[in-house]
């Protein structure tokens, strides 16, 4: 890239930005319509869960073949059609008329959401040049950071005030948009020479990661039997394991293991999981806490969650200069340890506790969380080569997708754990859930998170020098 990057490349992490965020929001904001449309189709809330599970599933299948498909087809080819898959896969679920019509469209969303998002992410990184990425990477990780927060607010307004079919309608202007912003703008970038399919490595990819999402999202469903989710997980860590060692020995396997080789890679991916396992248990334990342990109504409750949002977004500004500062190295260690903190100080909240302290406690959390999540996003690309960017941006996909699940699944478990220590069957945990028992899973879901911050400390203390994390550090001492 030149040293001075012209408009087309300055604008797209924005574009890739609010693809990232109609995606994101999506996955999020179905959760609030569930009552009005079951009742719009006929049927029971809990039957619609199939439509979302049916979405979670197909991502799981089709996200570690899109670097495949990028490579063969090109990137701006691949991305453009996933974003028109989504925005027509949307227009399909606005218009359902019942449970097996959304689902369908459901499934096609999956295809078009598999695609676009680490597709979009390559694109990015492969055009950016590393002067100008951590930049770039803060400016694609804020959708998924900002996402989860606010989309419960805004889809318990929609369906308030107008009707469930806009939460999907939506997203077809802004789908609209972003396709022809990508085919004016987007490079059609293909890999470096024909590589064939891993048909072996899709298929046990594909069976477990889609066994453990299936697992983790039979755990987040309070009434659902423990024991079966549990099943479901291990089945997938075992063809987990399979599928590593078919792809340890694949001449062209599908997720390329080899990355993890590359310290400030591995440790984004690894260190990173369990990071994010904590983090993002907080999205599900927050509004369930408010809504059960302190008797605030979901609209109350999605209100209280907007001081995260403000936290995620204020500290956007500064994670740059944050970064050249202080360094990867030092950011990791201090931040893990300040978000595990405030995790556990989120769980010490109650009813009585004053309005400014909790939404002080929550607006922290959220500046923790978005630091942390963008130093991992940025500093996975600092010593991936132009030849591996694929293969790394596909399998951090995979990784970021199935922490999203665990994060969910450990809160889930976690306070079932505390309701059954408390007393109650680990099947009936869950019917009666006590403050207490979340003060628990609070302390287990930011222990989690401190634990990782041993991790953090094995970098390098010039690790993403090259990016220019620590730069000003750097200078400061050079002319001293």
């Amino acid at each position: 890239m030149p040293d001075t990057p012209d408009v087309r490349v300055r604008m797209l992490p924005y574009i890739v930005a609010a693809t990232f965020f109609m995606e994101y929001l999506d996955t999020t904001i179905i959760a609030t319509a569930l009552p009005q449309m079951a009742q719009s189709f006929g049927i029971g809330p809990n039957e619609l869960s199939l439509g979302m599970t049916a979405y979670m599933l197909t991502l799981a299948v089709f996200i570690p073949i899109s670097g495949w498909v990028a490579d063969r087809f090109g990137s701006r080819t691949v991305f453009g059609a996933a974003i028109a898959i989504f925005t027509f896969a949307s227009i399909l679920c606005g218009f359902s008329q019942n449970l097996w019509e959304f689902t369908a469209a459901r499934v096609l969303q999956g295809v078009g959401g598999a695609m676009m998002v680490p597709v979009g992410r390559m694109i990015v990184v492969r055009s950016t040049d590393k002067t100008r990425l951590m930049k770039a990477i803060a400016t694609i990780t804020w959708p998924a950071i900002v996402a989860p927060v606010v989309g419960p607010s805004i889809g318990g307004f929609i369906t308030t005030y107008a009707s469930w079919h806009w939460i999907f309608l939506m997203n077809v202007p802004f789908g609209i948009a972003a396709f022809c912003a990508v085919m004016a703008i987007v490079r059609n970038e293909h890999g470096a020479g024909k590589r064939p399919l891993d048909l072996a490595g899709f298929f046990l990819s594909g069976a477990a990661l889609t066994s453990l999402l299936y697992g983790t999202e039979i755990a987040s469903h309070m009434e659902a039997n423990i024991k079966v989710a549990l099943g479901f997980i291990a089945g997938g860590i075992v063809l987990g394991w399979f599928a590593w060692r078919h792809m340890q020995r694949a001449e062209h396997p599908l997720l390329d293991f080899s990355n993890l080789k590359i310290p400030t890679y591995s440790v984004t991916v690894i260190t990173g999981s369990l990071t994010r396992i904590g983090i993002d248990s907080v999205p599900y334990l927050m509004p369930l806490m408010f809504q059960i342990g302190f008797g605030l109504t979901a609209f109350q409750s999605g209100l209280l969650l907007l001081a995260t949002a403000l936290g995620n977004l204020g500290m956007k500004a500064f994670t740059t200069r944050i970064l050249q500062r202080f360094g990867f190295r030092r950011v990791s260690v201090t931040n893990a340890a300040i978000a595990g903190c405030m995790i556990i100080a989120c769980g010490l909240l109650a009813p009585s506790t004053p309005l400014p302290v909790i939404l002080g406690v929550i607006f922290c959390y959220g500046l923790s969380r978005s630091m942390q999540f963008s130093t991992l996003a940025t500093l996975a690309y600092a010593d991936i080569s132009d030849a591996r960017k694929s293969s790394a941006s596909t399998l951090w996909s995979v990784a970021q997708q199935m922490t999203i699940g665990m994060g969910i699944a450990f809160g889930a478990l976690a306070l079932r754990i505390a309701a059954y220590l408390r007393g109650e069957s680990i099947e009936a945990a869950g019917a009666h859930f006590t403050l207490g028992d979340f003060q628990w899973a609070f302390a287990m879901a930011g222990v989690v998170t401190l634990i990782s911050v041993q991790g953090y400390r094995g970098l390098a203390r010039d690790a993403g020098s090259n990016i220019g994390g620590g730069m000003r550090q750097a200078q400061a001492q050079a002319r001293r």
